[in-house]
């Protein structure tokens, strides 16, 4: 089984080459291809070999999740039945069969909007220091991995390629995007979250953390204004942190259906955040994934996909 790292499609546009996906122009002026590769990151580095299949796992578990949330807010998707996309991509078919969209070209509102129903990872590391989360106060008294008493949203900036998002506080975000779309961004967040975080929980699947991405389309019922969607990957084990309910207990870190276990894995080699792919990476080559690491993320994804979509 071969890892897709890079999408290849001579005679169409490449606009983006993001962490994962690859964005092309078509010659649809209102639309876009989204091709979930197989590359994977972490801790904002992307490594050098990826994860067999995932970018069709990740294109499943968005896809199962657009329909089931489109009745809380609309989204950027158009299609993945390749027949139905413009000709210059149909050629490509067998390159793109399970991991490609076409979605509405949007305005991209540069904040990731993460919500978390639980402390842990960096949001607990600043708990643990300040008694805060994104500037935020908290009671006393969490546990790591605890379940907070109210989803919590926490922005943070999004960043350029290669470049590190950062935590912001709730005013930081609201002055970078007017207060009046951060408030709706939050809401639709927490709403969002919540939803999916009970039917998750339902299929024995607690839903820790995730991030969300959101854009500006013209109205189609009014021109004279926009409209907000959801766009981007939606639920993902890359965006989001999900959690095995059967043997869940707080005051410890967790298992994970996420590349948590992938991280794990490269700080038990001796990688550091911060530290790029480079000169400095594992023998000089950059980091590379050892093979049972990579079978063993591709496990963890595929029976996060099996239990949420199944």
């Amino acid at each position: 089984m071969t890892a897709l790292i890079n999408s290849d499609l001579p005679g169409l546009t490449l606009i983006s080459k993001g962490k994962v996906r690859d964005i092309y122009s078509t010659s649809s002026p209102n639309h876009l291809l989204f091709v979930a590769s197989d590359r994977i990151s972490a801790y904002d580095v992307i490594l050098k070999n990826g994860i067999p299949d995932k970018g069709k796992l990740l294109t499943k578990i968005s896809l199962f999740w657009f329909e089931k949330l489109q009745h809380i807010i609309p989204n950027h998707f158009v299609t993945a039945n390749i027949d139905e996309m413009p000709e210059e991509v149909r050629r490509f078919k067998g390159q793109l069969e399970g991991r490609t969209m076409l979605v509405k070209k949007a305005e991209v509102i540069p904040l990731e909007a993460i919500v978390r129903g639980y402390l842990t990872g960096s949001g607990w590391a600043e708990y643990q220091k300040s008694g805060t989360v994104h500037g935020i106060p908290l009671p006393q008294g969490i546990i790591e991995s605890q379940k907070l008493p109210e989803p919590l949203f926490t922005p943070s900036t999004k960043a350029d390629q290669g470049a590190h998002d950062e935590n912001i506080s709730p005013e930081q975000a609201a002055r970078l995007v007017g207060s009046e779309l951060y408030d709706q961004i939050s809401a639709t967040a927490i709403k969002l979250y919540k939803t999916a975080a009970e039917y998750a929980h339902n299929r024995g699947v607690i839903l820790a953390d995730t991030k969300f991405e959101f854009g500006l389309i013209i109205s189609p019922n009014d021109p004279s204004k926009k409209e907000l969607i959801l766009i981007d990957e939606l639920l993902t084990p890359d965006s989001s942190r999900y959690w095995p309910l059967e043997g869940y207990a707080p005051g410890k870190p967790q298992s994970s259906f996420d590349k948590q276990y992938l991280r794990d894995w490269l700080v038990s080699t001796g990688f550091k955040k911060g530290l790029e792919s480079g000169p400095q990476g594992k023998e000089g080559q950059g980091w590379v994934i050892d093979p049972d690491v990579v079978e063993g993320t591709r496990k963890r994804y595929a029976e996060a996909v099996t239990l949420l979509t199944s």
